[in-house]
């Protein structure tokens, strides 16, 4: 059965929605698309399907509730009108749902949710609960309160992380544009749409916007990165517009429409998913060919040798990248060294670290328990 098909069956969907589906081009609400999304979105909950929907648009709410012509760009000016905004569009979500028999529960959430284990598992077992109640989640980053630091960054990252809190079947971005192209079809018309990505390769990144690209699609780039968090977590994604009538339902009907990023195979256990993506990433460990392939072949924990350089600051037990010869990222995981003491022993044998350092906290840098395969 193809990834298509294998959506027919999907239980638990997260479903993201952005500024460019819920609003007109003057910036105001386009009541008329939302009302059709909570209305899909409900049949669906009929079914027995759950659904989890992270919206964007509370900042501009605030600016249309205020009458001002254009959105703020200071952190505070954004923050004021989260806080007006979220109101609103809690409202308008409630009022639409409720016309359809459905409840639904805010859920604000911010980074510092997700670096916190104890918070991660608080906000995973509270969105469980919401839906063992047959209510429908409506989640927004909490704008009010985050500031950069805080961000979880952008909702499709948001997005990406609910699905793999809560070990969502599909992950459904909707978004102004059908998927993923061959190229930027706004400036070219031989692009095509790609229907599936089985591996997000550093050609697709570049594709969606990535350094040194000409091609991208404002947005497309951070949508590729939800990607990998989902797909990694075992769960399929889809790209498709949203102002196409009936998307969520077509695409649950196996329907060739956007790009779908197939699931990996496996499962990761919570601690995993939270390691990989709910953490920061505090610094990269880059490793040589041999070592590369000992990981992704062998599985094996990452030991000193076969390391050949340290980028950043961090502290034992951070969270850092590991990144190949070449630069893609292979992996991530927990650090046994901080940087200052992996930069003495790049390239050592373990029996050298006593010597070395004065002292051996382990003999891996990173142990393989603690850590993910990202490719």
């Amino acid at each position: 059965m193809n990834t298509r098909q294998e959506l027919v069956n999907a239980k638990r969907i997260v479903v993201k929605v952005g500024t460019s589906t819920l609003t007109h081009s003057t910036g105001k609400l386009n009541f008329f698309r939302i009302e059709k999304l909570v209305r899909e979105l409900s049949n669906l909950a009929n079914q027995g399907k759950e659904i989890i929907l992270v919206t964007s648009g509370a900042v501009g709410a605030g600016v249309d509730r205020l009458g001002l012509k254009e959105k703020p760009t200071t952190i505070p000016e954004k923050q004021a009108m989260a806080a007006v905004g979220q109101g609103i569009l809690m409202h308008m979500y409630e009022k639409l749902f409720g016309e359809y028999g459905q409840t639904v529960a805010q859920v604000l959430l911010t980074r510092e949710n997700s670096v916190k284990h104890k918070q991660y598992m608080n906000s995973r077992n509270a969105l469980l609960t919401l839906l063992k109640m047959g209510v429908i989640p409506v989640i927004n980053e909490n704008d009010a309160i985050a500031v950069d630091e805080l961000k979880i960054g952008d909702n499709d990252t948001l997005s990406a992380t609910v699905a793999t809190l809560v070990d969502a079947d599909v992950l459904i971005i909707l978004s102004d544009i059908e998927g993923v192209y061959t190229a930027n079809p706004q400036s070219d018309p031989t692009a095509t749409l790609i229907l599936e990505i089985k591996d997000i390769t550093p050609e697709i990144e570049a594709l969606a916007g990535g350094a040194g690209s000409k091609l991208g699609t404002g947005g497309m780039f951070t949508k590729i990165q939800a990607a990998k968090i989902a797909v990694n977590s075992g769960v399929t994604m889809v790209i498709a517009s949203g102002n196409r009538d009936g998307i969520v339902r077509d695409i649950l009907n196996g329907k060739e429409l956007g790009t779908v990023f197939p699931a990996k195979e496996y499962h990761l256990k919570v601690r995993k998913s939270w390691l990989a993506f709910g953490t920061r990433i505090d610094g990269g460990i880059l490793v040589d060919e041999g070592c590369e392939r000992a990981m992704l072949e062998d599985g094996s924990s990452l030991l000193a040798a076969g390391i050949v350089a340290v980028e950043g600051t961090f502290d034992k037990g951070n969270t850092v990248r590991i990144l190949s010869s070449h630069g893609r990222e292979i992996a991530r995981g927990s650090v046994n060294y901080n940087a200052e003491e992996l930069q003495k022993i790049i390239g050592r044998s373990t029996k050298d670290f006593l010597e070395i350092l004065g002292t051996k906290y382990y003999d891996e840098v990173i142990h393989r328990d603690n850590m993910v395969l990202m490719v």
